[in-house]
């Protein structure tokens, strides 16, 4: 028989992109919950695996392959469930919107969650904080008035891995105490995908 899927890196870290997409597809799989905090991801065995010494890291047979949203890609587009589409524009934009959320949301994001949720208290800067915020809000106001034409979820009716990527990126907001009235389709997306048994499961909530 042949090895599950093996996926390295705890709930604390970008591997909880990953545990969510397992668990929405429902596709077996291994998990090495290794932290970086401890030092678990210095091991020769681990830099064996990602010489960077980060998690996620993937091992899938032959394939080792790192970087969260490259990983979720590869489960899409491999065990084809539900959540990749089938025609090639709604690929496309599923393709587009990770992009987006890699390089548009997610650096001022990094940031605010830093400032805001990481880091020890006596180490957050609030003017950093507030300049991610402001960084921040024209990214959110894309996405509201794309999910305001949309509807339900990024692609219309079909909850899909562009969810699963862009939501990876914003899912502290909450935490980082975010003024979303003025996104409310973001806001209420978001909400929605956050009760989600499988995103419960990835984050330890339930």
């Amino acid at each position: 028989m042949p090895a599950l899927p093996k996926l390295y890196g705890d709930i604390r870290s970008r591997a909880t992109r990953c545990l969510w997409a397992f668990y929405e597809m429902g596709v077996p799989f291994e998990h090495v919950p290794l932290s970086h905090g401890s030092g678990e991801t210095k091991t020769p065995a681990f830099l064996a695996i990602n010489p960077a010494g980060k998690t996620p890291a993937l091992v899938d047979g032959d394939l080792v392959l790192t970087e969260s949203l490259a990983i979720n890609l590869y489960l899409a587009q491999t065990y084809m469930t539900p959540l990749w589409p089938r025609d090639k524009d709604a690929q496309m934009h599923v393709l587009q919107w990770t992009f987006w959320a890699a390089t548009e949301a997610e650096p001022p994001a990094v940031q605010l969650a830093i400032h805001r949720v990481i880091a020890a208290p006596e180490k957050r800067d609030p003017a950093k904080a507030a300049q991610a915020e402001k960084s921040l809000a024209p990214r959110l106001d894309h996405l509201d008035r794309h999910l305001e034409k949309s509807g339900r979820y990024i692609l219309g009716d079909r909850f899909s891995f562009a969810d699963v990527n862009v939501a990876s990126v914003l899912n502290f907001l909450r935490r980082a105490k975010v003024d979303m009235t003025a996104h409310p389709h973001a806001d209420r997306w978001l909400r929605e995908l956050e009760v989600r048994p499988q995103y419960k499961k990835a984050h330890g909530f339930d």
